[in-house]
Order: structure tokens, then C-alpha cells, then sequence
């Protein structure tokens, strides 16, 4: 009898064992599954397109749409790219996975009131993403969107804080263009100065930016931003912050350009606070999209 049950405490004993640890792999499998997937997204975005080199980052895009194609400059009225080019760097880093806002909390923050978080201090391979994501990750207290926009801007009165910017942004975004074969890199006499100016070389590349941005508007458009591409859903309303959007339709006809730019609008409209709290949302994205608009 004492055998019987010794048996049986036994079983009971490699049964609640092995429970245990199915739960805690099961919760090892949900903690590290948001960074798979960021992970599979990106291995996928390396399959995509013609090769490596022709792989752009969301500031590259947004960049190559402002881009004059034979002067080889960014219009010197824009004072909107500058910011919109760090909105650009904290989205890129919360698609593939670097950061997330933190958690919103019974009484739920607004978007503009809770801090970004690092999630992986993984490196990304790009340069500037790194830098921004070296920012973030050693920061503490945590920054808020519209600070760390701010902040890596250089747009801050805080003297100890002027560290955190990240200087001759455009100028290392078409290097990296120029090193992929999309720019070339020249120089312009303008009476009093000269200027390094990067005209296109690659035409190709730009138009099939242009045509993706058109596209997602009109062939291609759902009607419904959680059924859009995240990436291209940030490309669009970034490039509007940026005030660059306008050179990807400028080429359309009269009818198209006035649907594509009536659809734009709707996307604009939205409000970040309730399209952030729906199922599979970029919450980070959105919290960008919020800082520009407020």
C-alpha cells in the first residue's frame, strides 16, 4: 500500500513538474513573440525587391521624395523634414522591433504622455537607427515621443540635453542613398557658397517609390488604415509631416491626383488616440503621427 502510493505522489509529482514547464516555455514563447515577428518581418523585407542595395529605410523613402531630381537638394522653403526625418528614425526602430511605448495603465496615458522604451538593443545595421536606439536605450527617466523628436532635432533649450542630436542628418541619408546606387554625389557654385548636392542617378528606384506611394491611394487602396501596409500606412502620413507628399502625386492626372489627395485626407483625419488602441495598431506610429498633428 505504501507503495501504491508512493507510486502515485510520484506521478502526480512529474505531472505537476511537467506542467510547469510547458507554461513557463509557453511564456517564454509569448514573451519573445513580438520580437519574432519583427524579426520574420524583417527577413522578409530582405526577400523583397531586386537586392540588397535597393532596400530603403522609411528616412531614405521620405529623403528621395523631397529630393529635387537634377538639383540633387531638398526644397530650401521645407523647415518640415528636419522633424519629420526623426519621426521617421522612431518609427523605423518601433517596426522593426527596437522600441514600443510603455504600457498606457488603468488610467490610460494619452499618446503624447507615455515614454518610449527600448525593447532590443539588437543593432539594426543602419548607422543613424543605432545611434537614435543607443539614445533611447541609455535615457533615464524615459523621453516622450515628442521630446525624443525634439531632442534629436537639436530643438531643445536644454544645454545638457544638446548631446542627443543627430547632426548633418540629410547629408548621411544621401550618402547612404549614393552607396546604394539610387544618388550621385556632385558639386553646385551658388555665387557666394558651394554646396554638395546628390541629383538622382537611379531613376527606377524613385519611381517605384513614387508609384507605391500613388498606388496604396488609388489601384491598391482598402479603405480601412489596419488593412494597409504599415510601412507604407507610415510613409504616407510621414512624407505629409515632412511636406514632401505633394512630389509624389505632382506627375498624376488632374482626376487621379484629386482622388488620391481626397484619400490622403481621410488618413490625415483620423484620430491617433482611437486608431491606437485597435488590434495589431502600431501604437508608437501613431504616437508620431500625434506629436506632428497636436
Amino acid at each position: 500500500m505504501t507503495s501504491l502510493t508512493q507510486r502515485t505522489s510520484g506521478l502526480v509529482q512529474r505531472r505537476t513538474e511537467a506542467i510547469r514547464s510547458a507554461a513557463a516555455a509557453e511564456k517564454e514563447k509569448d514573451s519573445g513573440g513580438e520580437e519574432d515577428e519583427a524579426r520574420r518581418v524583417e527577413e522578409e523585407e530582405d526577400d523583397k525587391g531586386d537586392s540588397k542595395e535597393t532596400r530603403l529605410t522609411l528616412m531614405e523613402e521620405v529623403l528621395l521624395l523631397g529630393l529635387k531630381d537634377r538639383e540633387g537638394y531638398t526644397s530650401f522653403w521645407n523647415d518640415c523634414i528636419s522633424s519629420g526625418l526623426r519621426g521617421c528614425m522612431l518609427v523605423e526602430l518601433a517596426l522593426r522591433g527596437r522600441i514600443q511605448l510603455e504600457a498606457c495603465g488603468v488610467r490610460r496615458k494619452s499618446l503624447l504622455a507615455r515614454k518610449v522604451i527600448c525593447k532590443s538593443d539588437a543593432p539594426t545595421g543602419d548607422v543613424l537607427l543605432d545611434e537614435a536606439l543607443k539614445h533611447i536605450k541609455e535615457t533615464q527617466p524615459p523621453e516622450t515621443v515628442q521630446s525624443w523628436i525634439e531632442l534629436l532635432s537639436g530643438e531643445t533649450w536644454n544645454p545638457l540635453k544638446l548631446h542627443y542630436q543627430l547632426r548633418n542628418v540629410r547629408e548621411r541619408l544621401a550618402k547612404n542613398l549614393v552607396e546604394k546606387g539610387v544618388l550621385t554625389t556632385e558639386k553646385q557654385n551658388f555665387l557666394l557658397f558651394d554646396m554638395t548636392t546628390h541629383p538622382l542617378t537611379n531613376s527606377t528606384i524613385k519611381q517605384r517609390l513614387v508609384k507605391k506611394v500613388q498606388d496604396s491611394v488609388l489601384e491598391k487602396w482598402v479603405n480601412d488604415p489596419h488593412r494597409m501596409d504599415k510601412r507604407v500606412l507610415s510613409l504616407i502620413l510621414l512624407a505629409h509631416s515632412s511636406d514632401v507628399l505633394e512630389n509624389a502625386f505632382a506627375p498624376l492626372q488632374d482626376d487621379q491626383y484629386d482622388l488620391g489627395m481626397k484619400r490622403v485626407h481621410t488618413l490625415l483625419e483620423l484620430e491617433p488616440e482611437k486608431e491606437s488602441s485597435k488590434p495589431n495598431a502600431n501604437e508608437l506610429m501613431w504616437a508620431v503621427v500625434a506629436a506632428f498633428t497636436k
